[in-house]
């Protein structure tokens, strides 16, 4: 297990599209959490971000603004992630070159997924410590105190996100495999973060109480729900307190191992060609 441990953390970080969507989540959750609101804010030019104040920017509000994203927009990064890491693998025809060695179909499965999960951790950490760079500059250039949220919410922040992060990470890597490639899968799983959540959401919802009791159980909503609870602006995209936060992570949770089961299972049943 350790070979391939080994072989999947090297490709993955040899990978430049790795780097690449890393560097993007970075630049998006500062240029949309960070910049654009400050510039608001300094400007005067008010706005529904500005009006969350400059309190909003402050390091005491770091973790809220950190896994802010992740129920849409960084989430769609892991996604997108996960299926490079597994779709690619028939994209590029190596699925046969690895398994021709004998090991256990599962046994790979289990390393690619321990490497995403992992490398969806790095991604999250990236942010908050970029977020806690920037909220650093923000209180120096307006004079303001420097106060960190206590380690206990720090540390359920940091948690917190990774368990959303992973879950769409591991959501990708069934997509590629199930899809067997790479574009495809992209293109539905960016579909559903990006339209089909959200219109279920804000105009389905409303409309439809079955679609508003189906959102609960959903796992867009119910990652929107968790990092709500842990203070991320209301005003974000896919952040809604649609159900509580202890039934978030048990539903994050369940379907996380879903995905990684239906995976496997994919995997070792079906034909690689």
């Amino acid at each position: 297990m350790t070979d391939h441990l080994r072989a999947e953390t090297l490709k993955l970080v040899r990978r430049p599209a790795t780097w690449a969507l890393l560097a993007i989540a970075v630049v998006l959750s500062l240029t949309f959490t960070y910049l654009i609101p400050w510039a608001g804010y300094a400007g005067g030019t008010g706005g529904p971000r500005a009006d969350r104040g400059l309190a909003a920017l402050l390091p005491d509000q770091l973790v809220g603004n950190s896994i802010g994203g992740l129920p849409v927009f960084l989430g769609a990064l892991m996604l997108i992630l996960g299926v490079l890491t597994a779709g690619g693998e028939y994209a590029s025809g190596t699925w046969k070159t690895v398994l021709t060695q004998d090991p256990s179909r599962l046994r790979v499965h289990a390393a690619k997924l321990v490497t995403v999960v992992g490398a969806a951790l790095a991604g999250v950490l990236s942010v908050f410590a970029a977020g806690a760079l920037a909220s650093v500059v923000i209180a120096l250039a307006e004079d303001r105190a420097i106060s960190w949220p206590g380690a206990g919410d720090l540390l359920a922040g940091i948690a917190a996100g990774w368990l959303i992060a992973a879950m769409w990470t591991v959501f990708g890597t069934l997509l590629g495999i199930a899809l067997r490639g790479v574009a495809l899968p992209v293109g539905l799983g960016l579909v559903w973060l990006l339209a089909v959540q959200n219109l279920l959401a804000l105009i389905a919802a409303p409309l439809l109480d079955w679609v508003a009791q189906a959102q609960k159980v959903l796992p867009g909503p119910n990652a929107g729900s968790l990092v709500a609870a842990l203070g991320a602006g209301a005003d974000t995209p896919g952040v809604e307190a649609v159900v509580g936060s202890g039934q978030a992570v048990v539903v994050l949770i369940a379907y996380l191992l879903a995905f990684a089961a239906l995976g496997g299972l994919l995997l070792r049943r079906r034909d690689i060609l």
